[in-house]
């Protein structure tokens, strides 16, 4: 019979006939047609790409038996009608599954963006720039309040004169004293200390990477003002430590008081080496810092450009763990350091996300989003109405939504378009839409009206990027549609079977009655089974079991005892069990009431209650493999109506090429 139909279907797909595989000769050239159900083509790509999904590498090869590939074939159709049958009742158009799809589509669509290429090539340029710190020093020129573009301009000459008298000669560090408005100067001359990526603002940070050592750079703007940078040291990143300390705090103004810190430090030093002091005691003891004196000194792990200089450096001169620096001063006062470890530069998997994170709250944001938006004016051909907005902006001075809608409406300006992507345009009227729906006012520079023109542009950009990539990214289309599917083929099934199963408890019932054979007890027996880890235990369980029946207060008994007296000397086991699978049980002679055994090296004290002889199970001891049957009836059920619900004609000579694409 099977030959004479797969005789037939050939046939017919030579001679072309009306049937729908007449469509596989036209859409060959595109899609080669794998199944048709009902009236829905499913090609084999589809089928080739859910099967090889979890393979690493490269092409579909994932070595199947023909027994293998046709039992993942009969899953892929069953999931297929499953999708069909959940489109067919209008499953895919709920609120329920509109809001899951929403939900996960957002973040199975950021991967393909342009802001994520150009954020995992900034995170690992940060990490590539990990590998290395710097050491630089810089003269702040900052802007006076309320800055106009004169006094900028003042600032950059100031800048300008004082670049040039160090390129002829002057000291840095005294040029630093007199001239930058970065107070800390006035203590380190200028000198900032080792830094790594992600320290400074993103403009200092670029600047100091790209100086060779001893260079100074031009002026350098940032949101502090213009700097004039020159690059001391570069060394490989030492990583991170861990330190405790010891603090003793002064005031720095109170020349006594320093004198007095420095004395006692010096005791507390010459305290530590003597032998047998605990380091946690001398802390608790003497430390001033008090969130750390009750957990001996411990501070965080740190890296370089985290701490202030001089604790940062005396912490990493530490080679040996345990050793103690000797007395050093920092603003805070007097420090006794102890390594606690050290550790090197983390991996680029473990500080991906971390790095990441950073960067979207730092100054690097900006920079992705201005490079984001300008990669897609670019490719989605954006064309702004620079006229038309400029005129728009001195009309439409309004600072509130509602009065802003009024006076556009009013003053009829609805329809001025204002940019265009893709050739569609984008009128004023499509602005105050998309204003009406965000109603928060995007923050950032410019007028009340230029900052929301912004922001609409950026998510009109990003509209016309989510839609390009449904047209014409094909792992993207798969990866949707995939997920898609997914979510109704889940509905459907824990609509027909999964909750079905489990609430229709007189299904349960009549599918218990109907199955009774496969619910049997076999042979059970009631045993109190004893593991004896300890063997000098062994005669005190004797005690309490040996040549007593089957008795649960001898049992409470031995258990109180051993509880409160040795509770490690044994692991007990009791209840009724089918012996014939259990381990311990299979092994015994069920007539003897007492037994004592060793399995595995291992002795065992068994009590042997009742025997139950084979028999049905109730349907309460049943109730969770009958639930679980009974689902799995139900599936096959559903899966054998929807197959007479929809016909399923398989192209068979695809479905080969589909085998030999998984096996080549």
């Amino acid at each position: 019979m099977k030959k004479r139909a797969l005789s037939a279907f050939i046939a017919l797909c030579l001679t072309l006939t009306l049937s729908p595989f007449s469509f596989f000769a036209k859409a060959q050239e595109k899609k080669e047609i794998l199944v048709v159900v009902g009236n829905i083509s499913i090609d084999k790509e589809e089928f080739l790409y859910l099967l090889s999904k979890e393979k690493e590498g490269d092409g579909p090869s994932i070595s199947l038996t023909r027994k293998e590939f046709e039992e993942n074939f009969e899953s892929f159709l069953n999931y297929k009608l499953k999708v069909i049958e959940a489109e067919s009742i209008n499953l895919d158009k709920s609120e329920e599954f509109n809001l899951e799809f929403s939900s996960i589509k957002e973040s199975l669509t950021a991967p393909f963006l342009i802001k994520n290429t150009i954020e995992e090539g900034e995170v690992k340029k940060v990490y590539g720039r990990m590998q290395e710190i710097v050491r630089a020093s810089h003269i702040l020129f900052q802007f006076p309040p309320n800055a106009s573009s004169e006094d900028t301009l003042a600032t950059l000459k100031i800048a300008l004169k004082v670049k040039a008298e160090l390129e002829n000669g002057a000291k840095f560090n005294e040029l630093a004293l007199v001239y930058s408005d970065d107070p800390s100067a006035k203590v380190n001359k200028g000198d900032l200390g080792y830094f790594t990526s992600l320290q400074m603002v993103q403009q200092f940070e670029e600047a100091a990477y790209m100086l060779p050592v001893g260079n100074i750079s031009d002026p350098i703007l940032t949101d502090f003002g213009y700097h004039i940078i020159q690059v001391n040291g570069r060394q490989s990143n030492p990583g991170d430590v861990q330190v405790s300390h010891i603090l003793v705090r002064f005031d720095a103004e109170n020349l006594s008081q320093e004198e007095n810190a420095r004395r006692k430090i010096s005791d507390i030093y010459a305290e530590i080496q003597k032998e047998n002091t605990i380091w946690e005691e001398i802390v608790k003891s003497y430390s001033e810092d008090p969130a750390t004196k009750e957990t001996g000194g411990l501070l965080p792990w740190f890296g370089v450009g985290t701490m202030i200089p001089e604790f940062e450096m005396a912490s990493f001169s530490l080679t040996e763990i345990g050793e103690i620096s000797p007395p050093i001063k920092t603003p805070y006062g007097y420090h006794i350091l102890r390594l606690e470890g050290k550790r090197e530069l983390q991996s680029f998997e473990d500080l991906e996300q971390t790095i990441k994170s950073k960067i979207l709250r730092n100054s690097k944001s900006g920079m992705i989003e201005s490079q984001v938006i300008a990669m897609q004016k670019a490719k989605y051909g954006f064309k702004e109405n620079e006229t038309e907005i400029n005129k728009l902006s001195k009309t439409l001075t309004n600072e509130d939504l509602i009065s802003f809608g009024t006076a556009m409406q009013e003053k009829g300006l609805s329809k001025t378009q204002l940019f265009s992507i893709n050739n569609k345009m984008y009128s004023a009227g499509d602005l105050l839409k998309y204003m009406q729906i965000k109603e928060v006012t995007p923050k950032g520079s410019g007028t009340f009206f230029t900052r929301w023109v912004e922001s609409f542009v950026a998510k009109s950009l990003e509209q016309a990027e989510e839609k390009d990539l449904e047209a014409n990214n094909s792992d993207y289309q798969k990866l949707l549609k995939e997920y898609r599917d997914g979510i109704l083929m889940f509905t459907l099934t824990n609509q027909e079977v999964w909750q079905k199963g489990l609430n229709d408890s007189i299904g349960q019932q009549e599918f218990y009655k109907n199955n009774l054979q496969n619910y049997q007890w076999k042979t059970r027996v009631q045993a109190y089974l004893v593991k004896v880890n300890d063997a000098s235990k062994l005669d005190n369980a004797r005690k309490y079991l040996q040549n007593k029946a089957f008795n649960p207060d001898n049992f409470a008994l031995f258990e109180a005892d051993y509880r409160a007296n040795f509770p490690t000397a044994y692991v007990i086991e009791s209840g009724t069990f089918e012996n014939e699978n259990h381990p311990i049980l299979s092994k015994v002679d069920l007539t003897q009431a007492y037994q004592e055994l060793v399995v595995d090296g291992a002795t065992y004290i068994l009590s042997v209650g009742k025997i139950y002889p084979p028999g049905p199970r109730k349907f309460e001891e049943a109730r969770g493999l009958v639930i679980r049957d009974y689902q799995e009836f139900l599936d096959q059920a559903l899966s054998k109506r929807l197959k007479e619900k929809y016909p399923i004609q398989v192209n068979s000579g695809v479905k080969e090429k589909a085998f030999a694409a998984l096996n080549q």
